[in-house]
């Protein structure tokens, strides 16, 4: 069944990512444009999800708050789960001070009020590669210690004591032998950090620490329409079920990746 559904997952993630990029070519409308003759109309052939009390076409806002979104999703997957694969293998593999150092680092972050931290970072840091970067640090603690663990584990395997034999760098042992054997790991670690990204973004930026007006965020879209969802759904439902579209596609895109690697398989 995981089989059928990680396929599933990736095709829509990739007609999502199709949407937020070439999507705002099938309108003339500008996510930044303003109609001056249509303020709060429904859904019509002229602007296809209507507009906003302003005046905006939500089409075009939208589509420009998923391609927010799947950016920032990406980007924090991608360095979370590579500062934690370098930093876990290291300290698990060669032990000692740089094993104590992550430990000391992982510990203090995890201590730390992450939502705290974050709302009070955004205030300073803005745009779509600030916040990305402020949630790689945030979330890559927990990825790091896993890595470290399993690492620890591998150390034993026959093929690392053989390479370590034969006088092979810790390095090229950790490039060549335990990062290729964390792969399914850090595959499934890829894909949470996704969603939680995704998923923190929104989140602050729907408690107005996030993205600063005129710019937009799916968090932003649900919080401006939420009072008026009864009124005006078109102004909540757009954003709210792309939200739930990209989370469903990232979750069935990790479906059945394993969470520990095989090394008898490798």
């Amino acid at each position: 069944m995981s089989r059928g559904r990680r396929p599933a997952g990736l095709a829509l993630l990739a007609v999502l990512g199709a949407a937020a990029c070439l999507g705002p070519y099938l309108t003339r409308w500008n996510w930044a444009g303003v109609d001056v003759t249509a303020f709060g109309d429904p859904p019509s052939p002229r602007h296809w999800l209507g507009t906003t009390p302003a005046g905006r076409d939500m089409y075009a806002i939208t589509l420009r708050a998923l391609r927010r979104s799947l950016a920032v999703g990406l980007l924090v997957a991608s360095g979370a789960t590579g500062l934690a694969a370098v930093t876990g293998a290291a300290a698990g593999h060669l032990g000692g001070w740089a094993d104590r150092l992550l430990r000391s680092v992982t510990d203090l972050l995890l201590i730390l009020p992450p939502f705290l931290i974050a709302a009070v970072a955004s205030q300073k840091i803005t745009g779509t590669a600030g916040t990305a970067l402020l949630l790689t640090v945030l979330l890559w603690p927990v990825t790091a210690r896993a890595v470290r663990v399993a690492t620890r584990s591998l150390r034993e395997e026959g093929y690392v004591l053989a390479a370590r034999q034969l006088g092979a760098p810790a390095w090229a042992i950790i490039r060549r032998h335990v990062l290729p054997s964390l792969a399914p790991l850090l595959l499934a670690d890829a894909t949470l950090n996704t969603g939680a990204a995704i998923v923190a973004e929104s989140g602050l930026s729907y408690f107005g620490f996030g993205v600063r007006p005129p710019d937009v965020s799916l968090g932003t879209l649900i919080a401006d329409g939420a009072p008026a969802a009864t009124v005006f759904p078109w102004l909540f439902l757009p954003p709210v079920l792309l939200l739930v579209l990209v989370l469903l596609a990232v979750d069935l895109a990790g479906a059945g990746l394993p969470g520990r690697p095989s090394p008898r398989e490798r």
